[in-house]
């Protein structure tokens, strides 16, 4: 079950630059979230300008594969968005929109769940890491479908099935294991402050569903899974169509060249 987590007591190095991403797209989520809490659209659109800007920056260390990762997951997730909150209204913007902000908030999100997944604390401490992310989002999930709460989280407590086999079965669970933190710190920011709220009921299911739903960091582990595994494919595309523009601009040259003969 854990055949993909890190080999014990394996000899591991910290990167300031992994802590770094981590630390700084923690602060940028709660600045942002605080911020466009009760902010005009302009705002909005201002933010976003500085996400683009800040993912970037942050990209410029990263090696290609990283940087494709980050494009699939940018694209993916953006179109996902777009599916689940203005068209199915799984959850709702305060404007009833995709913020600006939110594409390249996903791209950092991302980048934060590879850089915390590559740093020395979670590869020494990865059992120790996983367990403790177990017991809490597993209480969470038994605390809302308890009965307790008055709004219940029946898709929460399914969701948190979910992340569980991504986390025990998937082939990076370091990652799976990294975005429950960024993911839950953001979720727990903005349904707090109201920029977004999710649905009571879930549109597909007809389940209840919390505010945000217990199990909510499968949903970006899903985004993460499209990444890691689209990579290679988009990578080997990229080759395959430079080498064809390569030798097509050669044939060119060659016919050019036997014309003026």
């Amino acid at each position: 079950m854990l055949r993909h987590f890190p080999q014990l007591n394996g000899s591991y190095h910290h990167k300031k630059r992994d802590y770094f991403i981590a630390a700084f797209t923690f602060l940028c989520v709660a600045i942002c979230l605080l911020s466009d809490a009760n902010a005009p659209i302009e705002k909005q659109n201002a933010l976003g300008v500085c996400g683009w800007v800040f993912l970037l920056g942050l990209l410029l260390g990263e090696p290609f594969e990283v940087r494709v990762q980050v494009g699939i997951a940018v694209i993916f997730a953006t179109i996902g968005e777009h599916f689940a909150s203005p068209y199915m209204g799984g959850y709702t913007y305060r404007f009833g929109n995709v913020p600006a902000y939110v594409p390249p908030g996903h791209g950092m999100v991302y980048l934060t769940a590879v850089a915390l997944a590559r740093s020395g604390l979670f590869l020494r401490y990865a059992r120790e890491i996983a367990a403790f992310v177990v017991l809490v989002c597993g209480a969470w999930s038994l605390w809302g479908i308890s009965g307790i709460p008055d709004q219940g989280d029946a898709v929460g407590a399914m969701l948190f099935c979910v992340f569980l086999a991504y986390l025990f079965k998937g082939r990076s669970p370091m990652v799976y294991l990294a975005a429950f933190f960024i993911t839950t710190w953001l979720e727990l920011i903005g349904t707090a402050v109201g920029t977004w709220k999710w649905a009571a009921i879930d549109p597909v299911l007809g389940w209840s569903q919390g505010n945000p739903p217990s199990g909510v960091a499968a949903w970006y582990c899903l985004v993460d899974a499209v990444a890691l595994g689209g990579a290679a494919p988009a990578m080997n595309g990229f080759k395959n169509l430079h080498e064809w523009v390569k030798s097509t601009k050669s044939r060119k040259n060659a016919y050019q060249g036997a014309g003026s003969e």
